[in-house]
């Protein structure tokens, strides 16, 4: 099975971070994005509250999550036809979109279209069900041929550019019309800088009616559980009914106590815009840092990253930092079209920020 699958790209990065973790002041570590501020209170004090958990959970999530899931994409993302039976809960973002073609059904001779530039892990999910990947550029559509699963990421990991609702429209309107089913990948939805990002379950985007999409949603950027593995899945209910029981068969269940978490987390919007603000402010010092240095800054309207080039092939500008002890990720690893580009988290801590502007001041 592995043979089928990439190499995978992290690994390609061990030598630069041993240089950049031999900088005199140590390293600060822009790759990954992994959250690093502090789980908000209240949802770890809903954790331990659950903790006896002796039975087994639902699959299917308590009523009391899905419910709490529909009225934050009710009165956050303006989803006005948001229904809990058609909130699933999944076990982190990554395993949904790594095991979806699979449970759904897909194989060979089908073919899964994803963005050209993008997370690797659409590629992934085609290879481990045999199904065939295809990349789509920017602003082109596919031979339809063969084509049942169609992916979008809005905003945009790892350029972090944001369609408009027109452009989503057109895309809605053109898996309907082959027949296939579109998946929008909405995990930094919240994390809109200079456009406001929409999901494509707004009447608006989807007249209405969720027939033939579903929409993707993760904890762990915007409440700071990535350790949790906390996200759901919603959109047409008869697809959710489809994957909810497949999921039974295979015993994808959150923990229970993690279904509780979830729970409070939707329900509470203060500790999103504590952290929100957090990250404006890292994301205003990183960018004028990096631009005062030479760097250009694409896209970038949204997300949790920088989009960044010196016009150079992308490992060139990963070793100038890394000498520095600065450590990116290449544009490479989320496709050939990232070829002359570095991927900018701001998701280090405050201090490891600061330690990254000094040391471009110098560059």
């Amino acid at each position: 099975m592995s043979g089928r699958l990439p190499e995978f790209p992290w690994d390609r990065l061990e030598s630069f971070k041993a240089t950049a973790a031999a900088h005199p002041g140590g390293i600060v570590d822009l790759s990954v994005g992994t959250p690093v501020d502090p789980t908000p209170e209240l949802v770890r004090d809903a954790l331990a509250a659950a903790s006896d958990s002796p039975g087994y959970p639902l699959t299917y999530g308590t009523s009391a999550l899905r419910e709490a899931v529909a009225g934050w994409l009710r009165r956050t993302l303006g989803v006005a036809g948001a229904d809990p039976a058609a909130v699933l809960p999944v076990i982190g973002t990554k395993e949904l979109v790594a095991s979806l073609p699979a449970q759904l059904g897909l194989g060979p001779g089908d073919k899964v279209a994803h963005p050209a530039l993008a997370y690797p892990t659409y590629d992934v999910g085609a290879r481990l069900a045999g199904a065939e990947p295809v990349p789509v550029a920017d602003g082109e559509f596919p031979d339809a041929d063969g084509v049942r699963l169609v992916w979008i990421n809005s905003p945009a990991n790892p350029h972090g550019a944001v369609r408009s609702a027109d452009e989503l429209r057109e895309i809605v309107a053109w898996t309907r019309s082959i027949g296939a089913l579109l998946v929008s990948d909405e995990c930094y939805i919240e994390l809109g800088w200079e456009a406001e990002p929409v999901s494509v379950l707004h009447p608006d985007v989807c007249d209405g009616s969720h027939e033939g999409l579903l929409a993707i949603h993760s904890l762990s950027k915007r409440s700071n559980l990535a350790g949790y593995r906390a996200g759901f899945i919603t959109g047409d209910p008869a697809v959710v009914r489809e994957l909810l029981a497949v999921r039974k068969h295979a015993g994808l269940i959150m923990p229970g106590p993690v279904q509780e978490a979830m729970r409070v987390a939707f329900g509470d919007d203060a500790h999103v815009a504590e952290q929100k603000a957090r990250y404006a402010a890292r994301r205003a010092q990183l960018r004028g840092a990096f631009e005062s240095a030479g760097f250009r800054i694409d896209h970038s309207e949204a997300s949790l990253y920088l989009w960044a080039t010196r016009d150079e092939p992308c490992w060139d500008t990963v070793g100038w930092l890394a000498e520095r002890g600065v450590l990116t990720a290449p544009g490479d690893f989320y496709g050939t079209a990232g070829g002359r580009h570095v991927r900018i988290a701001f998701t280090a801590t405050d201090e490891r920020v600061e330690a990254a502007v000094e040391r471009l001041k110098t560059a």
